[in-house]
């Protein structure tokens, strides 16, 4: 189906929604996310046309003896995983494009979230610079939450930025807590047992 000629209710309808913390690569399928404070990065290689998206948050967590954070939810993994599972399927990086979004202050709180989303973004932008992937289009900051449609077959990316109304804000707000109390929450210590038969 070509998807691209679909308007884009339709397309938003038919779509893979995209969770925080979570990626994919879809042979065909729309992907869609809805963000806050969070990132999403779409990667495609026009040549192969395989395509994906991640939504992400907090990048620069670091772990310590005391602190054990769960990395697979970071954005240096997020970018790795995504990265690497197209490079599966057939992309090469030489030929990736990016296309990213997010990092709005939709909530202010007093932990400012203002910062979340400008680390974020800033994460996105360095950490694609840095492994050569051209950024052709972004859409990043400000107080807008942002609904993201991605066709990962011809690599369009749509980005409708919301005026965020207390029921959106309070969804996002309650899906990036929870998320980020994934990020920082301590394990429990596995205790070491020792069975005789």
């Amino acid at each position: 189906m070509d998807y691209s000629k679909l308007p884009s209710k339709e397309i938003e309808r038919l779509a893979r929604t995209i969770h925080p913390g979570a990626w994919a690569i879809e042979p065909e399928r729309p992907l869609a996310t809805l963000l806050g404070s969070c990132v999403a990065v779409c990667l495609f290689d026009p040549y192969s046309h395989v395509g994906g998206l991640n939504h992400f948050m907090l990048p620069n967590i670091r772990r310590s003896n005391n602190d054990d954070v769960d990395t697979l939810l970071s954005g240096a993994f997020a970018m790795e995983s995504l990265l690497n599972a197209l490079l599966m399927k057939g992309a090469k990086k030489i030929r990736l494009q990016a296309k990213a979004f997010g990092g709005g202050t939709i909530i202010d709180t007093a932990g400012g979230s203002q910062n979340i989303g400008v680390r974020n973004a800033e994460f996105a932008k360095e950490w694609l610079g840095r492994e050569g992937i051209p950024l052709q289009s972004s859409d990043f900051l400000g107080p807008w939450s942002r609904k993201v449609l991605f066709l990962p077959t011809t690599g369009d990316a749509f980005c409708r930025r919301m005026v965020t109304n207390m029921a959106t804000a309070d969804v996002i707000a309650r899906e990036e807590r929870a998320y980020a109390e994934t990020l920082i929450q301590k394990q429990k210590p596995i205790e070491n047992k020792v069975e005789l038969f």
